[in-house]
């Protein structure tokens, strides 16, 4: 909500040619408590003013010699192009009232001035264009942290991506048709996956202990999430090579499933029983 002292407070340009009108709209909006009142007779210099005030309201008289007051609100939107405009014309000609709404004013009032009417005029779109104001920089502060977030979840995500590849022998992603957009280190190898980019021949395949081949392609396939899933596969010399492998499913900001990753490691060396025989290489 806007206070009543924010209004009071507000900026405000009045723009005459004529300085008895001038007079008299400033003697009225300081008898009703405006406290930041700016005023004009010269129209050329109108839109300078508004770029150095942000004025929150000005108060246009529409006919003006050299350059009227259609012509100050082209300059005004030259200046204000994605933003309320705050104009309230001042005009003695009816048929100038649809023009200057169409022109981009957003209230008017009449001459001969009725007083009352002008300060209801002035203090409610005085309120609206506050509220505006307030809902617009709202909106930039909260695109402002959406942004500041999204830095800091790249930079979460990058510094998860380093650990993991640094704590692990091999880190994955597939995008959301399982075809795969990161690799990092041996994964087709030690994942056993036929893929059109790196085939595994049918040698390779009997190597791997079926059961757990199949549990782990369930598990990739139905796109879980699992934790430390060990396998193995016999190696030439009749020892067996342990494999442990995680991963789990990746979603974007509105919950859409956009792909998978997993890391793996090579855990021979603890799985191994002892009485198996060390690979030589």
């Amino acid at each position: 909500m806007i206070s009543e002292q924010e209004i009071l407070n507000a900026s405000v340009l009045v723009v005459d040619d004529q300085p008895a009108n001038v007079q008299l709209l400033g003697e009225m909006l300081r008898d009703a408590g405006y406290t930041c009142i700016t005023s004009t007779t010269d129209p050329y210099a109108v839109c300078e003013l508004y770029r150095q005030n942000r004025y929150d309201l000005i108060l246009l008289d529409l006919q003006m010699p050299g350059m009227d007051g259609f012509k100050v609100m082209e300059g005004l939107k030259v200046i204000e192009t994605a933003s309320y405009l705050p104009v309230l014309v001042i005009t003695a000609q009816p048929d100038h009232k649809l023009r200057a709404l169409a022109g981009g004013a957003k209230d008017f009032v009449s001459k001969p001035f009725d007083l009352l009417e002008v300060q209801t005029r002035i203090h409610n779109m005085l309120e609206v264009r506050l509220l505006y104001r307030k809902l617009e920089n709202s909106n930039k502060v909260l695109e402002q942290a959406v942004q500041d977030r999204t830095a800091e979840l790249r930079a979460s995500e990058a510094r998860f991506r380093r650990l993991t590849e640094l704590s692990s022998d091999w880190y994955w992603e597939q995008d959301e048709n399982g075809h795969f957009t990161k690799v990092f280190g041996p994964v087709f190898e030690m994942l056993g996956i036929r893929s059109e980019d790196v085939p595994t021949g049918d040698d390779q395949e009997a190597r791997w202990d079926a059961s757990e081949r199949k549990e782990l392609g369930a598990n990739l396939a139905a796109r879980r999430p699992f934790l430390d899933f060990v396998y193995s596969r016999a190696n030439l010399d009749g020892s067996r090579q342990y494999l442990m492998v995680s991963g789990e499913p990746m979603f974007d900001s509105s919950g859409r499933y956009t792909g998978y990753r997993g890391i793996g490691k090579d855990v021979t060396e603890t799985m191994r029983p002892s009485d198996e025989p060390t690979p030589k290489h």
